[in-house]
């Protein structure tokens, strides 16, 4: 066996053996944005998603959306700036959204103005769409094959 599957293998039963991850939940995640205002009315009005957290310090304002009736996780809207790094803004990670009908939330999305870059098609996971926020942060949306008896 080569030396990196060995180090991968202990990696694994480290974490899952030895119960670091246990208790572990994730919260929060973070979209970098030029404009919290602009980006907060971009998720709730557009997406549908509804604001969790709008607190200010100072000049700094906290602000968070998560899915209607849905906690966690929740996005940060987080002005890029924060992190010292404005040219990041659309360069994040990929977040999935599972939904129950991916053609028709596409459907309702593209009404909506939002911008898709792909449309939905099968893939072995089930049907997905891709879209992108206002800066260009990747989103999937994923219909998850219905499980056989």
């Amino acid at each position: 066996m080569k030396q990196s599957t060995l180090c991968e293998l202990a990696c694994l039963a480290l974490l899952t053996n030895f119960g670091w991850a246990q208790g572990l939940t994730l919260t929060k995640v973070t979209v970098l944005v030029r404009d919290q205002g602009e980006a907060l009315k971009f998720y709730t009005e557009v997406l549908g998603m509804e604001k969790i957290t709008d607190m200010r310090r100072g000049n700094q304002r906290f602000v968070t959306v998560a899915p209607k009736g849905q906690r966690q996780p929740e996005i940060i809207l987080a002005p890029a700036d924060w992190y010292g790094t404005p040219d990041r803004v659309g360069q994040g990670t990929t977040w999935v959204f599972d939904t129950p009908d991916c053609r028709a939330a596409f459907a309702e999305l593209s009404k909506r103005g939002v911008k898709f870059t792909r449309t939905p098609e099968e893939v072995p996971h089930g049907t997905q769409a891709m879209f992108e926020d206002l800066y260009g942060n990747t989103f999937a949306l994923i219909q998850r094959p219905a499980r056989k008896p």
